[in-house]
């Protein structure tokens, strides 16, 4: 079985790998049909994706296609089309006792702490299959990405009308937008890439954008905000200056969820902090009823996904096209892998 591993940074290499063996009590075999390329995967390719050790296979948005299921299966069965959620969590550990196994404590995900989804077939805890009957396998492919976005508005308890401020209209930002938009809230979006501020406007109906290329965004949300400040604020850039900077944008008694994520520290300042009383969050993957919404959503039309692939490649092809995508002037909004 033809699998394509990130040997170090910088390189790709197809590999040899054994067929995975027939799937066990509660778990199901699948064939990888597609895989989104998103930010992780861009991160180790370059070489600072923290939590990651190479070599390693990548791949951890998926659209699959159930080949067999072992016993004790009855969410889904051989045919079904899925995506799949790569949390691969304990179940036992406090955070998964209290329904929080997006932040396991011993935790793994596809494609990061073990080998993922860019090889014909693996196999998976078949109650990490969430399937529908009408969704395209691209559209499958996508729901782990929005998945995110999903799990950080709902951190946030975004509310209808509140200004959302969403930094960074990367693949993770624009996905916040998306279920911020959905949530009623008045999206504003800012980057320091107009053409990503001109894609949150012309694909995703994002009425205000700032470039925060031409100075402090400061005055500029004074002004979108009726001379207050967004109540909700989320960092997706895992940018430490912008992380940073970001505890200056909230209103007082606001929110801000930190989505992205970087290796080392961010300092504020704490009199401002407890002045404005704001409330700092946290954001970690999705957690299983986040996907289960998404393909809802999708399916009942009110989460959009034409917008989203912007490039393709076959398996064979990816690693030669794949130094192309992690350049910005690419366009790049998600590349999308068919295997």
């Amino acid at each position: 079985m033809i699998s394509i591993r990130l040997e170090e940074p910088g390189r790709f290499a197809p590999i040899e790998t054994v067929p995975p063996a027939a799937p066990q009590a509660g778990d199901a075999l699948v064939r990888v049909r597609r895989i989104g390329v998103c930010g992780t995967d861009l991160h180790a390719f370059a070489g600072n994706q923290p939590f990651f050790t190479y070599p390693r296979i990548l791949g951890h948005e998926l659209g699959v296609e159930v080949v067999a299921v072992g016993p004790g299966v009855a969410n889904v069965k051989p045919g079904d089309r899925c995506s799949v959620e790569p949390y691969l969590n304990c179940l036992e550990c406090s955070a998964c006792r209290r329904g929080r196994a997006n932040c396991c404590a011993n935790l793994t995900v596809l494609g990061v702490h073990v080998d993922g989804g860019m090889r014909e077939q693996l196999v998976v805890p078949a109650r990490k299959l969430h399937p529908s009957a009408s969704l395209t396998l691209d559209q499958l492919a996508l729901v782990e990405t929005l998945g995110i976005g999903c799990h950080a508005v709902e951190r946030a308890g975004l509310q209808r009308d509140e200004f959302a401020l969403v930094i960074g209209a990367g693949p993770i930002g624009l996905s916040v937008m998306q279920f911020a938009a959905e949530k009623g809230a008045r999206v504003i979006a800012l980057d320091v890439n107009a053409g990503r501020l001109e894609f949150c406007q012309r694909r995703l109906g994002v009425a205000h954008t700032i470039d925060g290329a031409e100075g402090s965004p400061f005055d500029a949300l004074r002004r979108l905000t009726h001379g207050d400040l967004p109540t909700a604020v989320f960092d997706a850039t895992g940018n430490p200056g912008s992380m940073a900077s970001a505890f200056e944008l909230p209103a007082q008694g606001g929110r801000l969820v930190f989505v992205g994520l970087f290796q080392g520290d961010v300092t504020f300042s704490d009199p401002n902090f407890h002045r404005r009383e704001l409330t700092l969050l946290a954001s970690r993957n999705a957690q299983s009823a986040d996907f289960a919404r998404i393909v809802g959503l999708i399916e009942a039309g009110r989460i959009d996904t034409a917008p989203w692939i912007t490039h393709r490649a076959s398996l064979a092809a990816m690693p030669k096209e794949f130094p192309a995508w992690s350049r910005p002037e690419t366009g790049v909004i998600k590349a999308m892998v068919e295997a």
